[in-house]
């Protein structure tokens, strides 16, 4: 998994409380280090390598840990095994290879890995970007439906601030490439659509359809039930 999958496997609540908790010092230097180590670190490496109390760390890692931001593994280190050896050490490896967060939601990475995707199909198969673009776009929405279950959850977990338009329909209040969207409407607009419907695919949801929003203070999309 890569860090864009990473962190999307993050809401956006889970974003903002996983930069708070690297907020504090200790856990930063935590986080880094075990982030550049090869192999999974036990407390006793930790403390060793940053010259802390051992319940400074623990207390440090468990945070870590609860945030999303550490896994914890269970495993025998050494070479003595069987009856004898030891207790298993609890180990801890990075969860996700780097963290950011923005309010309002703001996905560029997601936006650039597709748009370099596009441009890298197109390139390899002759096909024209437009068309490159709106199949990467709708293959990575319906990974991202099928992840998320259903597509309220996937535009909640991804930034969109989904809201009722009073009409059984949803508006997006928030445009997870907002900047972007301005500089480049067509582009950003074509991606955004391609990646909802792929979204509705992955979900199962054949109840809803996208539709464009003219609204300038909304999403260029908003989800609409089938009639």
């Amino acid at each position: 998994m890569n860090p864009t999958q990473q962190q999307a496997s993050l809401s956006e609540a889970e974003r903002l409380n996983a930069v708070a908790s690297l907020g504090d010092p200790v856990r930063k230097r935590l986080f880094e280090l075990i982030r550049r180590s090869p192999h999974a670190l036990s407390r006793d490496d930790c403390a060793e390598a940053l010259g802390l109390p051992k319940s400074t760390i623990r207390a440090h890692l468990d945070r870590l840990a609860a945030d999303g931001l550490l896994l914890v593994e269970f495993r025998k280190v050494g070479d003595r095994t069987g009856p004898g050896s030891g207790r298993p050490t609890k180990l801890y490896t990075v969860a996700v290879g780097e963290v950011a967060a923005s309010v309002p939601a703001r996905h560029y990475d997601l936006a650039a890995e597709l748009l370099a995707a596009a441009v890298q199909r197109s390139i390899d198969s002759s096909e024209a970007v437009e068309d490159a673009l709106a199949g990467v776009a709708f293959d990575a929405g319906r990974r991202l439906g099928a992840e998320a279950g259903t597509i309220h959850n996937l535009l909640a977990n991804t930034g969109y601030d989904p809201r009722p338009d009073g009409r059984g329909g949803t508006i997006m209040a928030n445009c997870p490439f907002h900047k972007l969207s301005q500089e480049h409407t067509g582009v950003v607009c074509q991606l955004n659509g391609a990646l909802l419907n792929g979204a509705l695919v992955g979900c199962g949801d054949g109840d809803h359809s996208i539709e464009p929003d003219a609204e300038l203070s909304h999403c260029c999309a908003r989800i609409v039930p089938v009639r």
